[in-house]
């Protein structure tokens, strides 16, 4: 039986109240865009798994630096492989197809990446010929669909049907008709943490759902922590999950210690025993869209108000900001210091050199030495950006225009090396 997702497009169906009194008869025509999921065999999509020829970047999400390559996923797509020995001409020079991909990490040759509630396990020690390893199933149970929808988990959706209804009803509406209430669909997730700059080991941006430290990879659902251990690269093994709250976003490390950032909060656990996380301490903020990333002393929290549908909406007003977390007694985090931003999202530190997508606001470079007096550099306004990874004296962003790369070994003279643009 076929099954869809129905999503309410501009006209949508309005649910009205009215008084039985003085009401009219009338029309109403709505029109309704539902798509309608195509699905192939697990085997099927698996066995189609391997380097293609590069494709366009479109719809791009999370970043990992790795080595001289840069991997970005397209959302729901794969992954595509940019050869960046030399950042001011990166190469596109392949692309990975993994239909429900959000996030992923790399450690020794080995990418780690979801397939909807799976996770799978490429060889990319030629990433022109990558190899399937090994499939874990059913580790990540949260993917949601909404209006209800419960996709097939013995087969993989790879494309989607689009379907436009229009539909017309008669219904009695009252004359003096005081409110109205719109049922709206909430838009996927996007999103995302600096690792260790380990030659072996990814380095992820900040809105990051997967992190790997020493031999764990740990990885974050709407409500979950997950810990696999990856001693054998090739052959993850699952070995907890834990439940560190509500509305999980992103996950930073930061030696000993994970920084997860949620819409309510950040939690700090210990991984002083890897398999088992501990939690720590936490620093709880009203209901925003939350990265975190730290230092030995400071947290650092974007704070972005909600576009879309919230579900905690109406909690508190929605404000964009962020916020300087004093973290030296780890087990008391305490807020300092607030900034106000424009649209905050990503953001990556190199030493004192604070690098924040501030979406609509463009790219901004701060001087934090002083955290309770930080100094703008520069602002990059003809991009709205939405992930960075700063390493090495070359900032990697994530835009809606594409990857642009910033030389930023002379600080007071940033420049643009480079760009991959968006298929628009």
């Amino acid at each position: 039986m076929k099954k869809s997702i129905h999503f309410l497009s501009l006209l949508s169906a309005f649910a009205f109240i009215f008084i039985i009194q003085g009401c009219v008869k009338d029309t109403l025509t709505s029109t309704y865009t539902s798509f309608e999921p195509v699905y192939k065999t697990k085997t099927e999509v698996l066995q189609s798994i391997k380097s293609s020829q590069p494709q366009p970047l479109s719809h791009t999400g999370k970043l990992v630096l790795y080595g001289n390559y840069i991997f970005v996923n397209e959302i729901n797509k794969g992954v595509h492989v940019i050869n960046n020995t030399n950042p001011s001409s990166p190469q596109n020079i392949a692309f990975i197809n993994i239909p429900g991909n959000i996030d992923l990490a790399l450690k020794n040759n080995m990418l780690y990446a979801d397939i909807y509630t799976d996770m799978i396990t490429i060889d990319i020690n030629n990433p022109q010929n990558v190899i399937v390893k090994k499939v874990t199933n059913n580790v990540f149970p949260e993917r949601q669909y909404s209006n209800g929808f419960i996709a097939d988990s013995s087969r993989y959706i790879i494309d989607w049907i689009k379907h436009d209804t229009k539909e017309k009803s008669e219904i009695n509406r009252n004359k003096n008709l005081v409110n109205t209430g719109v049922w709206m669909d909430a838009s996927v997730y996007q999103s995302g943490a600096n690792n260790s700059s380990s030659t072996v080991t990814g380095i992820s941006g900040s809105m990051a759902r997967f992190t790997i430290v020493n031999n764990y990879l740990y990885t974050v659902g709407r409500a979950s922590l997950s810990s696999f251990n990856i001693t054998d690269a090739a052959n993850p093994v699952y070995e907890n999950v834990i439940n560190p709250g509500w509305n999980i976003e992103t996950i930073y490390p930061l030696k000993d210690k994970l920084f997860i950032g949620s819409q309510t909060g950040m939690f700090i656990y210990s991984i002083t025993n890897p398999s088992a996380p501990s939690f720590l301490s936490n620093f709880s903020h009203a209901c925003f869209d939350d990265p975190v990333i730290a230092n030995d002393q400071y947290a650092f929290v974007t704070l972005r108000a909600a576009t879309g549908i919230s579900e905690c909406w109406g909690a508190a007003p929605q404000r964009n900001e962020m916020d300087i977390v004093d973290i030296s007694n780890i087990l008391q985090p305490s807020l300092i210091k607030v900034y106000d931003m424009e649209e905050p999202k990503g953001l990556s530190l190199d030493g004192d050199h604070l690098f924040l997508c501030d979406g609509k606001g463009g790219l901004k470079v701060y001087d934090v030495s002083d955290v309770m007096h930080i100094r703008l550099i520069e602002v990059f306004s003809n991009i709205n950006p939405f992930d960075v990874i700063a390493y090495n004296g070359v900032a990697i962003v994530v835009a809606e225009e594409g990857i642009s790369q910033y030389d930023y070994t002379d600080i007071s003279n940033i420049k643009k090396i480079s760009t991959i643009t968006v298929n628009k």
